[in-house]
């Protein structure tokens, strides 16, 4: 399965303007990834962390991502195994940061008609989202290299992968 599609996703509902202190919170940044993701959206949600499980995603009102450049606000819903975050519209420093770690960005003006708990399919390549009974909402086009980065793991992976053709040809 690609990284860029997904036929039975979970959605986890948030509301507008989720900063990236909420995402990962500044008391745990001292510490590594895996102690941060265990603090993800606990002032939001304190049941996230815990119950979030590979595959799910997470369906936001317009600013999701606002506030600092912390790329682990981004590399922590990757560690928790988000499948990708809809929103009408994202943070630019977010956007950017959440690509480079593999965290695919859906941005979607009606993403707010999706409920908590429903199961969604999206398809990215496609540009759209498909609800429980059929019902599609078109996303905003993303570039190639984009999705392509995603489907490779982020920025990093993608260049190892490169590296790793090029040193074997």
């Amino acid at each position: 399965m690609s990284a860029t599609f997904a036929t039975d996703a979970r959605v986890w509902r948030l509301g507008a303007d989720v900063d990236t202190d909420v995402l990962a919170p500044g008391h745990a940044m001292k510490h590594g990834i895996d102690v941060i993701a265990g603090h993800c959206l606990e002032s939001l949600r304190p049941d996230f962390a815990a119950g979030v499980r590979p595959g799910d995603v997470i369906v936001a009102g317009p600013n999701f991502g606002i506030g600092s450049s912390r790329e682990q606000a981004a590399s922590v819903l990757v560690h928790l195994g988000v499948a990708a975050v809809i929103a009408p519209s994202f943070g630019g420093l977010y956007f950017r940061n959440a690509f480079n770690v593999g965290l695919l960005l859906l941005t979607c003006g009606e993403a707010q008609r999706m409920h908590e708990g429903e199961r969604i399919a999206f398809d990215a390549r496609a540009g759209c989202v498909v609800r429980t009974g059929g019902e599609r909402l078109a996303t905003e086009p993303i570039p190639g290299f984009l999705l392509d980065m995603v489907e490779a793991g982020g920025l990093l992976a993608q260049l190892q992968e490169r590296f790793k053709t090029r040193s074997a040809s």
